[in-house]
């Protein structure tokens, strides 16, 4: 499954993780995440995978079928370990 930008922003708006603390979280630099989710470019697959494994750790929780979206799967703090 490939997350969407605004899957991505709607994710950290859901848990209140600012780009830079994702970047953190993902081990991805903060210009990434800025670039993915202005829709300027599409990360490697890897980078992708990073993110997403970093957002549902977190709490998140990706749909896809007709109507991609986000939703919290569990209540966790992200900022901490």
């Amino acid at each position: 499954m490939t997350i969407l930008p605004a899957q991505c922003r709607a994710a950290r708006a859901l848990i209140d993780l600012s780009q830079k603390e994702l970047a953190e979280l993902a081990g991805v630099s903060w210009r990434t995440i800025l670039s993915f989710e202005s829709e300027q470019r599409q990360p490697i697959r890897a980078t992708m995978a990073a993110l997403q494994r970093a957002l549902e750790t977190a709490g998140v929780e990706f749909t896809n079928g007709d109507q991609p979206g986000v939703r919290l799967a569990k209540k966790r703090n992200p900022k901490r370990p």
